[in-house]
């Protein structure tokens, strides 16, 4: 008996999957039988692949980005938070890894200093921020509520404001640009896979799902995009490291909660391309604090780890924006600027997004690489004395100023410029 229902099954699976292909004679005919399909709700890779099909045919579907962004958000999983500014050891190679981010050490040659400016003015406005600083600094109750943090805040709120006012005509794009002030940045993705160990799903194999939630201190958003700094498929010489190890080594933890992408504004606001970040490395992470740790070759590594971790997911936040996601990849790509600094050294750095397709099965046959330019960290001045500022360095100054005044090559300026 038990054969028979055994033979009886098989025989009935046969016939329905061959009434699946097979046609009837006539106009508008179709299958006998619906075809057979995994359920949504086994453990099997089918279901598994039939799950992650329908999901990414909702998103193909949506009407807006707004809803796109709603269903890509909505799937809650446990995910490592990706902290920008960091003690862990080697975190920027780590973060390149998990952003498929090549490094490249300088600045592309879009973002070279320019020779025809107003130095002495420009210089006396920094000076002037520099000195008010330390003239707070100097005073009884100074150091009495630890006011080191915000008077950096303070010091280079003033030194962009100044230097975007006087540079608004040499670049009408700040004019039309957006300044926030403590903005929330935050982007989601998944890159790698690992096996679910604890809990009712374990044994199944997920994707590795990262989030980054950033807080610079400061960001100019735009209108329009800035132009790319080399062509989309161009293939740089750096390689992109590979850890072998899990992310919870680095350390990295796991934590559930809901997943984000912004980048700092709401769909529909028209400033929704990033032009430069500014982020203020906190005290524990400081050179000097560092060097007391006998942990001065992780100086530079602070440095960079902020610089692509950020810029990434920015970026990224930007072209999710724009309709994109990582099986719908970029057509062209999306450029950033960030400046990082303790309030003495900067770093700069240019990021430029060529793929969002990180995970395992839209990665297989994708040559594309996101690139990062960044610099080595360069003090400012030297030393703020009794009403003189000791070792100011123009080349620092230079640079910033040439971040303000990127644009794109259709945004003209109102006026030639003028001859230092």
């Amino acid at each position: 008996m038990a054969g028979l229902r055994r033979k009886w099954s098989e025989l009935c699976r046969q016939l329905q999957a061959k009434s699946a292909t097979t046609v009837k004679a006539g106009p508008g005919a179709g299958p006998w039988y619906p075809p057979v399909v995994a359920s949504l709700t086994a453990k099997s890779k089918a279901a598994q692949r039939r799950r992650q099909e329908l999901f990414h045919q909702l998103l193909e579907e949506a009407g807006s980005i707004e809803k796109k962004l709603q269903l890509y958000e909505q799937r809650q999983r446990r995910k490592f938070v990706v902290y920008p500014q960091t003690f862990a050891l080697r975190a920027d190679r780590s973060y390149q890894s998990f952003t498929k981010t090549a490094f490249v050490p300088g600045l592309p040659p879009a973002s070279r200093a320019p020779v025809d400016l107003d130095l002495g003015a420009l210089r006396s406005l920094a000076c002037d921020a520099l000195l008010q600083e330390y003239f707070y600094l100097r005073r009884p109750f100074a150091w009495s509520l630890n006011p080191p943090q915000p008077l950096h805040e303070a010091f280079l709120t003033q030194l962009l404001t100044s230097l975007s006012g006087q540079l608004v005509a040499r670049n009408p794009l700040l004019a039309a640009s957006t300044l926030d002030f403590q903005p929330q940045v935050n982007f989601y993705w998944m890159r790698g896979e690992e096996v679910v160990r604890h809990g009712h799903r374990s044994g199944r194999v997920d994707p590795v799902r990262f989030q980054i939630d950033d807080k610079p201190l400061l960001q100019i958003r735009v209108p329009k995009q800035l132009p790319k700094f080399v062509p989309l498929d161009d293939l740089v010489a750096e390689e992109i490291p590979v850890i072998n190890h899990t992310p919870d080594k680095l350390p990295m933890f796991k934590r559930q909660y809901e997943n984000k992408v912004f980048i700092g504004s709401k769909v529909a606001d028209p400033c929704r391309y990033g032009h430069t970040q500014f982020h203020l490395i906190p005290e524990r992470l400081k050179r000097k604090k560092l060097i007391q740790k006998n942990l001065a070759h992780h100086i530079e590594v602070v440095y960079r780890a902020n610089g692509i971790a950020s810029l990434f997911a920015w970026t990224a936040a930007q072209a999710m924006y724009q309709g994109f996601w990582s099986e719908a990849d970029v057509t062209h790509p999306f450029v950033s600027q960030a400046v990082v600094t303790d309030g003495q050294y900067f770093a700069f750095f240019c990021y430029q997004l060529n793929t969002l397709a990180l995970t395992v099965e839209a990665d297989k046959n994708n040559p594309r690489k996101n690139i990062c330019w960044g610099t080595d960290s360069k003090p400012l001045y030297e030393a703020v004395e009794e009403n003189n500022i000791k070792g100011f360095n123009d080349e620092v100054l230079l640079q910033l100023i040439q971040f303000l005044l990127n644009r794109p090559e259709d945004v003209q300026t109102d006026r030639p410029l003028a001859s230092a």
